[in-house]
């Protein structure tokens, strides 16, 4: 036994020796691309594990057992190897593909096509108007806080005048109660004496 189908036994725990002791090969197959992958395994997981997956594609239906003895013969005679083979032919594929000569008109001339008509072109007057009227709120917006922030200058300007003002008036004020108190002191002093 040589070959991927002895790699396989040689995983097993019991190698086999007589052909009597050899599990019945079935043949299996999946699509892979424009490919069919036919494998002839012992058993489905086998199968899978020849495939390279774990996904069980029999249960998907997207791997089924084969019994046409034309399809058979080539993977039995070698076991546990993937063998491909197209789908079709490529003249098959572009047919199905909408592409080829099969494709274009039975005389091979390409089938004539509708001019297409495109719609005409969206109105823009109304994203016009939505961008002027923005514009427009902007430029408003911008003239009132300009307006505001003169206002707050000249406001931030007279506080500034009427603070000074007042720390004046209150250095005013001050300097005639210190001077009151110390001709308050004085007149008390001359009194208790």
């Amino acid at each position: 036994m040589t070959g991927a189908y002895a790699a396989y036994l040689g995983t097993n725990s019991r190698a086999l020796r007589w052909p009597c002791d050899m599990p019945k090969l079935k043949v299996y197959r999946t699509p892979i691309g424009f490919h069919d992958a036919y494998v002839a395994a012992p058993s489905m997981k086998a199968a899978l594990r020849a495939w390279g997956t774990e996904k069980n594609l029999f249960s998907r239906g997207a791997a089924e057992l084969v019994t046409d003895p034309k399809l058979t013969k080539e993977p039995l005679a070698s076991p546990g190897e993937v063998i491909k083979r197209p789908r079709g032919s490529a003249a098959e594929h572009r047919k199905a593909a909408g592409s080829g000569k099969e494709a274009a008109g039975q005389d091979g001339a390409a089938p004539e096509r509708k001019p297409v008509r495109r719609k005409p072109r969206p109105d823009r007057r109304a994203l016009e108007k939505a961008e002027q009227a923005l514009s427009a709120a902007r430029q408003r917006h911008e003239r009132a806080r300009a307006d505001i922030d003169r206002r707050l200058d000249a406001l931030q300007a007279k506080r500034r005048e009427l603070v000074k003002t007042q720390e004046n008036e209150i250095a005013d004020l001050e300097k005639e109660r210190e001077a009151r108190e110390t001709a308050y002191r004085r007149a008390l002093d001359t009194w208790e004496a």
